[in-house]
């Protein structure tokens, strides 16, 4: 296609089955995983006579594989480990010798027979080895006067000791014993060691760990289970403290032994934690920590450091160091951590682990399975993925292995970066352009120095004024319309960040993303961008392939487009009569209703009434009526298949009649019974009695009510009755006051004078009365 380069070809299938590609001419090419070595894991019992050497034990299946792996699709395979019963063990017992470890070391002398015999309860071959250290053997660490140099255990040390103390002279590390079966010889060479000392309270024992970790031939390693007990009751210098003594050098990571003696000490600095853990970790070594409990929390942080690696609490003379031992070695081995090699560039992997009990990890969980008893099997599913082709696509070997275990596997991969029709490649095809390229996959694959579609430029003769112009489309556009690059006279379209966006045409002019778009969809969903226009799916136009050519959408309840009144634009009713709306043109708000329109049809039809009674031949002859008796007999909307309506009506006689209106329609006159006069009657004669009942009632309130206000008047008229007889009798200084229910003086007078007063005036008219002839 104009303007795709020839990476363009490379696309989904999908979009390379729209550009015009036959599935028949598309390759695509897929990942695979192929076992190379699947060797069964080892059902080994400890009670077996046969004794099989450590190589011929399994505990890893497959042990090779081959992955073919395709950018972006990962590869799965299963692994499985079981842990084999009676299984080779080799311990290495490293000791510090300094002078607060005297006490130590004489526990440790029969260390050998007596662990001997404890570790023949899990392995049958077991192998012990011994080794010391104590500090770097310059200043400031040890003394380096010459008396100091051959005892550092005199009395002006550190140590309070006297010169009694026989101690030997102060060293890096020495390998004292190589890994050996021999519990005795372990015995007779450590009753022989003598303490040493030096000034500092750090040792250098990293110096020493490194070394028995390089060092595989001097100390006798096996490819079996090796185990690094570490005894100390210190602390540890690591890199850069060697400053102190003028050591810049930073640590080799080789062996430096000779006579089994660590002889590079004063020219190399201490490793640091990360160089040990590393070297540690290709070797296959785990490392137990046997310390004093005031080292605890320090050592405790190391582990955390070390993969694979255990703290252990150490008596203060190593009394329980045969127990600490079994039991640090049995939550080494309960336990599967796996562990793969440096990957390649853009190559990515991940495990998920299943484990006792069903248990699933993932993450950084899924490379562990812990509890794991003797005979216990687990499996591990491993994808690993890559996201590009190395140079050259070239084949990568990467190895995945449990940490602490000398068993690993193998995985070999091939990189899928070319099509399988580039190995039918023409090299110096005539169609590329006399021989300049290689035509594979149809398409040329130009030689070094030539450029073009068809190889038919030279890096050096490109004149890029000239071929410039055959990238314009006119005189007054940009090259390749600044959406590509121009290449040897022919445009090469820009790549997108979408993948599915894409620049094409001679002059990159064109593309399919850039046309109009309907509800935020390129095309409305409905078909595809070429060249800025869209290309509608069938039923769909539009040029934005909105406008469907589908009409179910406009047809009416009687199955007509738009109900007769209008026309189907793009699947929506356009009504062409400006009375009628809707989705369907079937709405009409100012018509009159399907059964006000025929009632005086019916009503002359069914009972020869109406106002069209007189021209009912006439004008109502356009249906067919069918009469019914009872007006639940009319046909309901459920059970027709045309449109049917309802209608229910009253006549000049008030009476109501229902029908339905369809293609057929079915009357029913209904008249209203007449009125009831006993109840009418009962009602008029009650509601009189009641209205009379409240009337005298009423009538009665009034009067008590007017009774009340005389009887009211009256008290008041008497109380202000005045007597002229009491004027004449009483004193010109006194007189009655109703107001106050007593005597009071008219002048200032005494209260007393207001009693004889009233009594005064009591006998005035009993007197008077008397008088009259009347009695009091």
């Amino acid at each position: 296609m104009w303007g795709e380069s020839k990476s363009a070809r490379c696309d989904e299938i999908k979009s390379l089955i729209t550009k015009g590609c036959t599935k028949a001419k598309i390759e695509n090419p897929r990942g695979s995983t192929s076992i190379n070595k699947n060797k069964p894991v080892t059902n080994r019992k400890k009670d077996i006579a046969e004794k099989l050497k450590p190589d011929q034990i399994t505990q890893i299946q497959p042990q090779k594989l081959t992955l073919n792996l395709r950018s972006g699709e990962a590869q799965t395979f299963k692994l499985k480990f079981k842990r084999a019963e009676d299984y080779p063990i080799d311990l290495y017992y490293l000791m510090d010798l300094s002078f607060s470890m005297k006490d130590d070391l004489e526990n440790v002398k029969n260390l050998g027979t007596d662990l001997m015999r404890e570790m023949m309860e899990v392995t049958s071959d077991f192998k012990i080895g011994f080794g010391s250290f104590v500090e770097k053997t310059v200043m400031p660490y040890i003394s380096t006067t010459p008396a100091r140099l051959l005892n550092p255990c005199t009395s002006t040390s550190t140590s309070t000791n006297t010169n009694t103390d026989n101690c030997t002279s102060p060293f890096s590390y020495k390998n004292v014993l190589k890994l050996t079966e021999n519990g005795e010889e372990f015995n007779s060479l450590v009753s022989k060691q003598q303490i040493s000392g030096n000034l500092d309270s750090p040792e250098g024992g990293f110096d020493a760990i490194m070394q028995v970790a390089v060092c595989g031939d001097a100390i006798g390693w096996r490819n079996v289970t090796r185990l690094l007990v570490f005894s100390t009751d210190a602390g540890f210098h690591f890199a850069g403290d060697g400053k102190l003594g003028g050591i810049v050098l930073p640590n080799d990571g080789k062996c430096h032994l000779e006579n089994n003696m660590y002889t590079m000490s004063h020219y190399y600095d201490y490793p640091s934690i990360a160089h040990l853990v590393q070297k540690l970790s290709d070797n296959n070594i785990q490392t137990i920590f046997a310390v004093t409990e005031e080292f605890q929390p320090v050592y405790k942080e190391l582990k955390n450091l070390i993969p694979k690696s255990a703290v252990g609490t150490l008596s203060s003379n190593s009394s329980n160091v045969i127990k600490l031992i079994i039991d640090s070695y049995n939550s080494l081995s309960s336990e599967v951590i796996l562990e793969n090699g440096k990957l390649p560039e853009g190559v990515s992997i991940t495990y998920k682990s299943i484990c006792k009990n069903g248990w699933v990890g993932t993450g950084e969980n899924g490379r562990k399975c812990s509890n794991i008893s003797i005979g216990d099997e687990v499996s591990f599913e491993i994808a690993i993925k890559s996201e590009n082709c190395p140079p050259q696509g070239k084949s990568e070997t990467i190895t995945i292995k449990p940490l602490g275990f000398t068993e690993n596997v193998e995985i070999i991969l091939n990189f899928i970066c070319e099509c399988e029709c580039s190995k039918d490649g023409k090299p110096l095809s005539e169609m590329c352009h006399n021989g300049n390229g290689t035509f594979e996959c149809g398409a040329c694959r130009c030689n070094e120095g030539r450029i073009g579609r068809l190889c038919e430029c030279s890096t050096d003769e490109v004149r890029s004024d000239d071929l410039d112009a055959n990238c314009r489309k006119d005189n007054g556009t940009d090259i390749c319309s600044n959406n590509g690059d121009c290449v040897c006279g022919t445009c090469e379209c820009k790549k997108r960040e979408n993948p599915e966006e894409r620049y094409s045409g001679k002059f990159c002019e064109c593309d399919n993303f850039n046309c109009d778009r309907s509800n935020n969809k390129l095309c409305g969903g409905h078909g595809r961008c070429e060249c800025r226009v869209c290309i509608c799916d069938a039923n769909y136009t539009g040029s934005a392939c909105d406008c469907s050519l589908d009409t179910s959408t406009c047809l009416a309840a009687n199955k007509q487009i738009c109900n007769g009144r209008g026309t189907c634009e793009c699947g929506v009713c356009k009504c062409t009569n400006p009375k009628f709306q809707g989705p369907t043109c079937e709405i009409c708000p100012t018509c009159p209703g399907v059964c006000a329109e025929h009632k005086d049809c019916v009503q002359c039809r069914a009972f020869e009434t109406g106002e069209k009674k007189d021209t009912c031949e006439k004008d109502c002859s356009y249906f067919n009526l069918i009469r019914v008796k009872d007006r639940d007999k009319l046909p309901q909307p459920a059970d027709q298949s045309y449109p049917l309506s309802h209608c229910k009506e009253r006549d000049a006689n008030d009476c109501w009649f229902y029908y339905t209106y369809a293609v057929r329609n079915h009357t029913e006159r209904e008249c209203p019974a007449g009125p009831d006069i006993i109840p009418i009657v009962a009602g008029v004669v009650a509601g009189i009695v009641l209205i009379g009942l409240a009337l005298l009632l009423i009538w009665k309130l009034l009067m008590i009510i007017h009774d009340r206000r005389e009887f009211a008047k009256f008290e008041k008229e008497k109380m202000n009755a005045k007597w002229d007889t009491v004027r004449r009798i009483t004193p010109a200084y006194c007189r009655i006051t109703p107001a106050h229910c007593r005597i009071t003086p008219t002048n200032v007078l005494p209260e007393k004078n207001c009693s004889e007063c009233f009594l005064l005036f009591t006998l005035q008219i009993s007197v008077t009365l008397k008088a009259r002839g009347n009695s009091v």
